[in-house]
């Protein structure tokens, strides 16, 4: 250590960013003193261009670094991703002694959708999910508290457990993990995203979690703490975790260079490869009131220091010439899309929209051409256990349970018609739902519909009538404008055709925002309006209770995914395993998933905006937007339906074969384990 270094408090450089710096401008002066202060200021460069080698791994121990997993704490796919990876990768290469364990918080709290209960040793989270833990050490997290201005020693207690073949490392503090809602929570946010009882927002929550790995590795290195195997490579899961690149490789180099950190400790930190999965490029953790304590937070006495250096790589986008704020706001993504060794997203379409189209990549287009055009960026497309989402014995018990007096079956690829049996069966319960009020009230009671009729005596050849759903989120990206005015659309051409085809059934809903719901409403308003026949075979709903949204699919044809942005998707997957055959919108993960006209049907282009993001320049100024190409599309799956149903059983048939488990061959899990293993898949 040189302990002569210290007088460079002189220089500015132990000193914190000033109060509120991002509100107003701070002259950025890039300048060399030594060889980490340089390294600092070109780093974004060279991890963007690849100049790093991947360090030789032996057997991986890696480290999936996560806010959400599907087993404790789950919100979406993210939390899929983080159980299922770590699971796959350890039963298929357990045997080889190489692993992933799982790093995340204990959240404890109820927000009356969530709970999570830490009894004696035994930790229950959301999912209801249930694991043994024992405390392996107390780490202290130097942090800033919102309403203090000093750095303080935060106590993180850390547990370890075992669930199914994954070891999970568990950091507890209640200040930042508590999920108790403040009186003032928005209603859309629950779970580890909720503003919490001591008014800890989700992205202050996820710098500290970034902050504790941070010291946690560091003692481990130091030999602080015991019973822990050292990583050799971490994966941050999103956004969350995206400060943690910014610690091992800025904050490490500043210590050393200030004398605060013993040199070889640094490296140590600095060559730990780091993965970042990106998922949604839309959530990037932005916190513009909180970005001096944030940032002061994670650098500690050398915040100035480490961003009068944090340099980003040369682009077009002036918002983004730094690589810890972006337009003057704290960005938790920006660090690790800068600094992370490699970057991953959900599927490899998505990795091209986002290296191509600002709608996607927002401020870091630039930056992810750049490293897609020099490797160090890829597209794995999330896997699915095909087990959790093939029609299940057990669940198809449990609903026919449930709803009492119902018979739903089972069924697989080779026994069809069990699913035109499931047809006709839930053409009687949403009719049940419709005209029994008490019915309704027993088994859906937190689901909002919308004048529901009974349609049993009116549907002629359940056979011949096509059931169409989309039962997803009530969110803007899940594209229920879309669908709303292709239906409209396709209203309107149903009624010039043959009078004696079956009228299709659409069942539209889910949980979310009151603006799509109300898109529905109206849809349904128009059309029954026009056409009160089509009208009553429409159903909108708003609520989620997962045994209807189950029959719902066990029952339908098709499923609507008309979605403006999906990344990698997953209801796609559950819907041809159970053989509703996918309608989408070709953006994204859908384009990897779906082979149009052999397993569902996509979109023959793609619009974001007026920019042409998929399909020939000639079927774009044919179909001109997303609603056209859309209608189209839908067009052309009711005319199989309705026409040539060899076909579509074929296709239904081809749906429920394919498997996008992680560790069939080929599967996902090996191109993760060729990146841990040797930087590239």
């Amino acid at each position: 250590m040189k302990a002569e270094s210290l007088v460079m408090d002189s220089q500015n450089c132990l000193k914190l960013l000033p109060d509120s710096f991002n509100k107003r401008r701070l002259k950025l002066s890039y300048f060399t003193v030594n060889n980490y202060l340089n390294e600092i200021q070109t780093l974004a460069k060279k991890q963007c261009l690849g100049n790093f080698s991947w360090p030789e791994i032996d057997k991986v121990n890696a480290w999936m670094i996560s806010s959400e997993t599907a087993t404790f704490m789950k919100a979406g796919g993210l939390g899929m991703i983080a159980s299922e990876l770590p699971e796959a990768f350890n039963n298929t290469f357990a045997q080889k002694g190489e692993k992933i364990s799982v790093v995340t918080p204990l959240y404890l709290g109820d927000t009356k959708k969530k709970k999570a209960v830490l009894v004696k040793n035994v930790y229950t989270g959301s999912e209801r999910n249930s694991i043994e833990i024992s405390k392996a050490a107390v780490i202290k997290v130097p942090f800033i508290k919102q309403g203090s201005e000093k750095l303080e020693d935060i106590t993180v207690e850390v547990y370890l457990g075992k669930f199914a073949n994954t070891n999970y490392i568990f950091l507890a503090n209640n200040h930042f993990f508590s999920i108790n809602p403040h009186k003032d929570n928005p209603s859309a946010q629950d779970g580890c995203y909720v503003y919490n009882e001591f008014g800890v927002n989700e992205v202050e929550r996820f710098a500290f979690f970034s902050k504790a790995v941070y010291v946690l590795i560091k003692n481990l290195y130091e030999g602080k703490v015991k019973g822990i195997d050292l990583p050799n490579a971490l994966i941050a899961n999103d956004w969350h975790s995206g400060a943690l690149s910014g610690l091992t490789k800025y904050f490490t180099r500043a210590q050393a260079e200030v004398g605060l950190m013993d040199e070889d400790l640094a490296e140590e930190l600095y060559s730990l490869p780091i993965i970042h999965i990106a998922h949604h490029m839309g959530y990037q953790g932005w916190d513009y009131e909180n970005t001096t304590r944030i940032l002061n937070s994670l650098y500690e006495y050398t915040a100035l220091m480490v961003f009068k250096n944090a340099k980003s790589i040369k682009n077009n986008n002036q918002r983004a010439k730094n690589t810890l704020i972006v337009h003057d706001c704290y960005n938790q993504a920006s660090c690790n899309f800068h600094l992370a060794d490699r970057v991953v997203t959900v599927s490899r379409n998505y990795l091209e929209e986002v290296s191509k189209e600002t709608d996607f990549g927002y401020d870091f287009r630039d930056i992810l051409k750049i490293r897609k055009d020099h490797r160090n960026f890829v597209g794995i497309i999330n896997g699915y256990d095909k087990k959790l989402i093939s029609p299940n014995k057990e669940k198809i018990a449990a609903i026919n349970q449930y709803f009492s007096g119902f018979n739903f079956r089972f069924y697989d690829e080779n026994h069809l018609d069990a699913k035109l049996h499931n047809k006709e069966e839930f053409i009687r319960l949403i009719s049940k739902i419709a005209s029994d009020k008490d019915y309704k009230q027993k088994t859906i009671p937190l689901i909002d519909t919308y004048k529901f009729s009974s349609i049993v005596d009116d549907i002629k050849n359940p056979e011949k009538t096509p059931v169409l759903c989309m039962t997803s989120r009530l969110v803007e990206q899940k594209g229920y404008d879309i669908a709303a005015l292709a239906i409209e659309n396709l209203v309107k051409k149903i009624r010039e055709q043959d009078s004696s085809l079956e009228y299709p059934i659409f069942i539209l809903g889910g949980a979310g925002n009151p603006e799509c719901f109300e898109i529905l409403t109206n849809l349904k308003d128009r059309v029954s309006a026009s056409d009160p026949k089509i009208g009553e075979r429409i159903f909108v709903f708003r609520g989620y209770r997962d045994e209807f949204a189950y029959a719902i699919q066990l029952a339908s044809d098709f499923y609507l995914m008309p979605s403006h942005f999906e990344p990698c998707g997953l209801t796609q997957m559950e819907a041809m395993a159970k053989g509703a055959l996918p309608i989408a919108t070709s953006t994204g993960g859908l384009v990897d998933t779906i082979e149009d006209g052999v397993d569902g049907f996509r979109t023959a282009a793609f619009f974001a905006g007026n920019q042409t993001v998929y399909g020939t320049m000639s079927l774009a100024k044919r179909l001109k937007n997303n609603e056209i190409a859309y209608t189209q599309t839908l067009e052309r799956a009711l005319n199989l339906f309705y026409f040539d149903p060899e076909k579509l059983h074929i296709m239904t048939r081809a749906a429920m074969l394919k498997d996008f488990s992680w560790d069939v061959s080929g599967g996902s899990v090996f191109r993760y384990y060729s990146l841990l293993k040797h930087g590239h898949i």
